[in-house]
């Protein structure tokens, strides 16, 4: 995948800063994830789809290692070098729906992905403040494929996520942001990332529509039979492609004049249809061809003659073509008329304006209380599972006053807490001076690594990086990041 790697200045810089050599490393890396609004539409539906099906199937992602480290204290010193700095939280945010997680912060969520396998994974994530009130702060390994140059596929931020539920819509994301060194070293000083996500996109009830607007649709769509009785058939069965008759055995065939005349549709391949005369006759073309989105396993059940293939949404299709059979009714015959179905998509906004964002801190001393939210759910390493991965929980404390290192992930100096959440709660916000009335604080670090100090099988420590004047840099570059709606108002695609 092609990235950007520029290095980040300050508008204050001097010229011949600005014209540093080619070689210069940067310090930040960025990377595409889904910026198309078509692309954006499809992964929302992907996780939204089926009253949220995937996202219930999803199970935490857990990077592949033996066993749990040991967080080894450097005796460095108690505060990153640079000027301490912090952006405050977002505190306008709009009405929402409510939400069973009263007591916690709106702003907590999952983000949803598929991994190097295909595998539906999560980790967790908040929404934070910036200029464009569309920035979301996880782990960057929640994000960046360990190892490899690429970003995880269909990656979406659910605030408030609960139960395969998603109270406040899904923001699927279109630009990430993180450490150069992680992007490109796997160096886990840098686990964290920004990203920047589209308006939050929720499914509305579906609408039955005309031939004519199905056709035109650019969203999701579909055709559902529904039953009629004779006489409504006999007003529209001259309408050939929207009426048609079912029944049992093998009825004679008929001319189309005759006055008991009824039609079947029968699907044929695109082959036999395209060979076919349009009019009213046997055998003739019964309206025009139907392309439907269906689901994956709809997909893989269709062993008819249409064609089968993906829209530009990614999302599994099936075109039926029909023709004509004249026949003289029988007995237990049923009749249908086809209703045109589309999906209906609505656009909630900007995440910020919808669920708020925490502020962002760096630079801080260390030592300080802060309380770190999370989505914990595997197990500890002697097996026992006290989570379950549905709900939020929390833990808090002061962090270490000195930094520590974890050689399993080229970890040279991370912040650490005393915590027994387990993985899931990767890149869940660590925050600081959080105040539990207005449910904010400053992000000042995101969950990284799950540590067992004390070689009993289970977690008692996690820990973060740093949030230091390089991740201040990233995140300045990160917030200025603009992005939009991926639906019109009507609620279909916005090309």
């Amino acid at each position: 995948m092609k990235r950007l790697l520029i290095p980040l200045v300050s508008a204050g810089l001097s010229a011949a800063v600005l014209s540093a050599p080619a070689t210069a490393q940067p310090n930040w890396a960025s990377d595409p994830l889904t910026p198309k609004p078509a692309d954006a539409y499809g992964a929302a539906y992907f996780w939204l789809d089926a009253n949220g099906a995937a996202l219930r199937k999803a199970t935490q992602y857990t990077l592949d290692t033996k066993a749990a480290p040991k967080l080894v204290s450097t005796g460095s010193k108690s505060a990153p070098s640079g000027k301490p700095g912090m952006t405050g939280p977002t505190t306008n945010t709009k009405a929402a729906t409510s939400s069973k997680n009263v007591n916690l912060p709106k702003t907590i969520g999952k983000v949803f992905f598929l991994d190097e396998k295909g595998r539906y994974r999560w980790c967790s994530a908040t929404s934070i403040q910036s200029r464009n009130r569309n920035l979301v702060a996880t782990a960057g390994h929640c994000v960046f494929q360990h190892g490899k140059d690429d970003v995880f596929d269909k990656w979406v931020f659910v605030p408030g996520y609960y139960q395969g539920k998603a109270p406040w819509g899904v923001y699927v994301g279109a630009y990430a942001y993180t450490a150069y060194d992680l992007d490109t070293y796997d160096d886990y000083d840098g686990d964290f990332a920004f990203v920047a996500v589209h308006n939050g996109f929720a499914l509305a009830p579906e609408r039955a529509v005309s031939r004519k607007e199905f056709d035109a649709w650019r969203g999701d769509k579909w055709v559902k039979p529904q039953e009629i009785n004779a006489q409504e058939y006999l007003k529209c069965k001259l309408d050939l492609g929207d009426c048609w008759t079912q029944g049992q055995g093998a009825p004679s065939l008929a001319g189309p004049d005759h006055p008991d005349a009824v039609v079947e549709r029968v699907e044929v391949s695109k082959a036999v249809y395209d060979r076919a005369r349009t009019g009213k006759g046997q055998g003739y073309k019964f309206g025009t061809p139907v392309t439907e989105q269906v689901t994956a396993r709809e997909y893989a059940a269709y062993k008819g003659p249409g064609t089968k293939g993906k829209d530009k949404l990614g999302n599994y299709t099936i075109t039926h073509y029909y023709t004509q059979k004249w026949v003289k009714p029988d007995s237990g015959r049923k009749y249908y008329h086809a209703q045109w179905t589309v999906g209906v998509a609505k656009d909630l906004g900007a995440l910020g304006d919808v669920v708020g964002g925490q502020g962002v801190a760096w630079n801080q001393p260390l030592g300080q209380s802060v309380t770190a939210f999370g989505y914990p759910s595997a197990p500890h390493p002697d097996g026992d599972k006290p989570y379950t991965g549905v709900t939020p929980k929390w833990c808090s404390g002061k962090t270490y006053t000195k930094s520590v290192q974890v050689n399993t992930f080229k970890v040279e100096t991370h912040q650490m807490l005393k915590c027994s959440m387990t993985a899931g709660a990767d890149g869940g916000p660590w925050l600081l001076k959080y105040n539990n009335s207005k449910r904010t604080g400053y992000v000042n670090g995101v969950t990284s690594v799950f540590a067992d100090n004390d070689g009993n099988g289970r977690i008692d420590h996690i820990s973060s990086a740093i949030f230091d004047s390089e991740v201040a840099d990233v995140y300045n570059k990160a917030q200025y990041k603009d992005t939009g709606a991926i639906v019109t108002p009507k609620g279909e695609l916005l090309q």
